[in-house]
């Protein structure tokens, strides 16, 4: 092993004899062989001290190069692929190659080929340590994967050749013919590597099949560990072998397959809910033309194995950051509290690396808003990253973390407080977005850029707010495309009649044009004294709604009722918001996950929610509901509050309990009624209402199958199966 380790040595030295001392960026990638040459040998011109041309240098550079024995050059690459060095031997090796290739860019190609034809033996070998994890359990358990941790050294080389290949473009570029024959190796290495994938997903699934492994991989049974210990549960004992494999399969997956990353992106929560229905019936196409991105590899895989990919994550939330980093273009392949662990640990980040001085502040409590709007709201963003301590002026204590938790609490109730006029309840007395009306609030917009920091400013510290907005708005601070699906909430009958329209042939039936008229204005503006009608496009007066546009109608409708007259009050509020959080890492949560980022997960009275339970084509005997009682009852918190998501439409319980619970017309007790017609379907809900329609499933098993991918899916469109 020192012999070998010696070689490598020999090998970096004679790559760097020209010029031993050469700064570092004349070896990293992406560096052009321009800078390289000035860092090799450029001399001083005596006459005016100008740089001159080193080309006699570097071309005795070149001509070093070229001369390396091609035997050492081949056991170069090769090592990578065997066993027995240490881990520095095996980042030496990579130094070295990357090092040749950033001087002498022609070498790229040899080592891509002296790489593919590492990898056709050890896909050999991976294919047969893979067939035995998958029938032997006890192989499994008693060797480590040296075959796999091979296979990802050789793919990250690879990578880090490919990148280099894509991104030089200099006289030094592999003549043409080398380029193409290069890319031709990376497209058969691409398609030799899809029966070791294949290999791959059986052992997992066989894995996962089994009923100790599948307990231990549950969410369910990683909340409760994490509530009892702190610490995610243990991965099942020799599944550590399977991870350097997984994490090829992802190397590869993101950098050896041109053009694919940027065909991996998760379609949008709005764009599946337009194609979906809400009736119960099964998904339209639509949906599934939304749906291609499921061709991809990496997304069947990950979707496939999702549990077990999670499990790795809540072990190692770094993952997420390095080879798991492709998952983040698919959230919703991503469990909620590995999320919000890669959410802090990079807010975690932001605040580690830059000093930030203590933001003090002192307010009464009569007047907490005014107080705090006045000192905060002429701070940097910078200097809103420092640790909050707040004193209530009149009271003594030190504020120790108690004093700045009750003033987030107490700031979040005054804020969507009818007196502040800044918010205003939808549908029910539980969730809040802008008021259309806020402009008779002094100062409003600057209030709302005031507020987006607030709510910015708990999420950057880890604080809980106790309030909660409409699904449309937590949508705006995703800047995720509101839909007609959102109106359900504020206005049922409106949402039934356009769902009417683009369920059935409207030709010579209504009577519309792309406008609305003042009385439906009214509905949005309700606190004006005179509204007048509105053109929701340009002359829209004039065009009437047909067969052919209805589609674009509801859309412009649902951006107009949901948007339009609030547009102001939002962009104030995210000028503030992102100023703590960028948009790019909020966006990795759907709208029911940010509202548990922001306030929390709720305790459930399951007892309490159970005495105050309505039934319809069901009684409280009935074996499904049973079923359904015992079920919930198992849930992790999470799920018992995305569970309280799917019904209500917020995770918030009401403050006198569910005997309180408030629909659209008041108070209105949560329902369970039974719904009609295949067991196929998923259970759906109508949260004006507080209303779950629930098939009359065979067996507790479907039943609990079908609940969880209704509470866990309905986010993307998935609700109604």
């Amino acid at each position: 092993m020192h012999n070998a380790e010696n070689e490598i040595k020999q090998a970096k030295l004679e790559a760097s004899s020209e010029k031993p001392s050469a700064p570092d960026n004349a070896v990293q990638d992406g560096k052009n062989n321009s800078d390289i040459s000035v860092s090799y040998g450029s001399e001083l011109n005596p006459e005016d001290g100008s740089k001159a041309p080193a080309v006699d240098n570097r071309s005795n550079l070149q001509a070093v190069l070229r001369s390396l024995p091609q035997p050492e050059l081949r056991l170069l690459c090769s090592l990578l692929a065997h066993d027995g060095l240490s881990d520095s031997a095996y980042l030496l090796v990579g130094e070295v190659l990357k090092k040749i290739v950033a001087l002498a860019p022609f070498f790229c190609c040899h080592f891509i080929n002296e790489l593919a034809r590492s990898m056709q033996n050890l896909t050999l070998r991976a294919m047969k340590e893979l067939h035995l994890y998958e029938n032997s359990e006890k192989a499994l358990l008693s060797s480590s994967s040296a075959n796999g941790t091979a296979v990802l050294r050789v793919v990250q080389a690879l990578s880090s050749l490919v990148n280099t290949l894509q991104e030089r473009k200099d006289p030094e570029q592999p003549a043409e013919k080398d380029h193409s024959d290069a890319v031709s190796q990376i497209s058969e290495i691409n398609t030799a590597l899809d029966s070791l994938w294949l290999e791959l997903s059986n052992c997992i699934s066989k894995i996962e099949s089994s009923s100790e492994y599948a307990s231990n991989l549950s969410p369910a049974s990683a909340s409760a560990a994490m509530l009892t210990t702190g610490v995610a549960p243990p991965l099942p004992a020799g599944t550590q072998n399977l991870l350097p494999y997984i994490e090829s399969f992802f190397v590869t997956c993101e950098k050896l397959r041109p053009g694919q990353p940027d065909a991996v992106q998760d379609a949008s929560t709005s764009d599946m809910e337009d194609a979906s229905t809400s009736s119960g019936g099964q998904r339209s196409s639509a949906c599934q033309a939304s749906l291609d991105e499921k061709q991809n590899a990496f997304v069947k895989f990950s979707e496939k194995h999702r549990r077990l990919l999670n499990a790795f994550i809540r072990q190692n939330s770094g993952l997420l950051e390095k080879s798991f980093s492709l998952m983040l273009k698919i959230p919703r392949l991503i469990d909620f509290d590995n999320k919000r662990a890669y959410f802090r640990s990079k807010i975690k980040h932001q605040y580690d690396h830059h000093h930030h001085s203590p933001v003090r502040i002192s307010v009464r409590r009569p007047y907490i808003l005014e107080d705090s709007y006045n000192q905060l709201r002429m701070r940097s963003p910078q200097d809103l990253k420092g640790r909050l301590t707040v004193q209530f002026q009149g009271e003594e204590g030190i504020d120790a973390g108690g004093l700045t938790r009750e003033w987030y609490q107490s700031i979040s109730r005054v804020i969507v407080d009818k007196s502040a006029l800044l918010f205003t309840t939808v549908g029910n007395d539980l969730t809040f977005q802008p008021n259309p009306n806020s402009v008779y609030q002094t100062e409003h917009l600057s209030y709302f850029k005031f507020v987006g920091r607030v709510v910015g400013k708990a999420l950057f510290d880890g604080q809980l707010l106790d309030a909660h907005f409409t699904r449309s708005f937590y949508k705006h601070i995703l800047g995720v495309k509101v839909t007609y699906h959102d109106i359900e909430a504020i206005d049922p009958s409106y949402y039934k009649n356009l769902k009417w329209m683009l369920e059935n042939d409207i030709s010579d039936v209504l009577d519309l044009t792309f406008s609305m008229d003042a009385d439906e204005e009214k509905l949005i503006l309700y606190e004006k004294a005179e509204v007048t009608d509105c053109e929701l496009i340009p002359g829209g007066r004039n065009i009437r709604v047909t067969e052919e546009n209805k589609h674009e109608y509801v859309d412009r409708v649902a951006e107009h009722r949901l948007t339009t007259a609030i547009r102001p009050q939002i962009n104030a509020f995210l000028e503030g918001f992102n100023e703590l959080i960028p948009r790019e890492l909020i966006s990795i949560f759907n709208d029911k996950e940010l509202e548990l980022l922001i306030s929390g997960l709720p305790d459930i009275d399951l007892d309490d929610l159970k005495t105050n339970t309505e039934y319809s084509g069901y009684s409280i005997a009935s074996p499904v509901v049973q079923w359904f009682w015992e079920i919930v009852q198992g849930f992790s918190k999470e799920d018992k509050a995305r569970f309280l998501q799917f019904v209500t439409g917020t995770s918030k319980v009401p403050l006198e309990g569910f005997s309180e619970l408030q629909g659209i017309s008041g108070p209105q007790r949560f329902q369970i009624h039974k719904a009609y017609g295949s067991t196929n379907h998923l259970p759906s809900a109508h949260t004006c209402f507080n209303q779950l329609d629930l098939p009359e499933y065979t067996s507790k098993e479907q039943l609990q199958e079908r609940l969880l991918l209704a509470i866990h899916e309905a986010n993307e469109g998935f609700g109604f199966g």
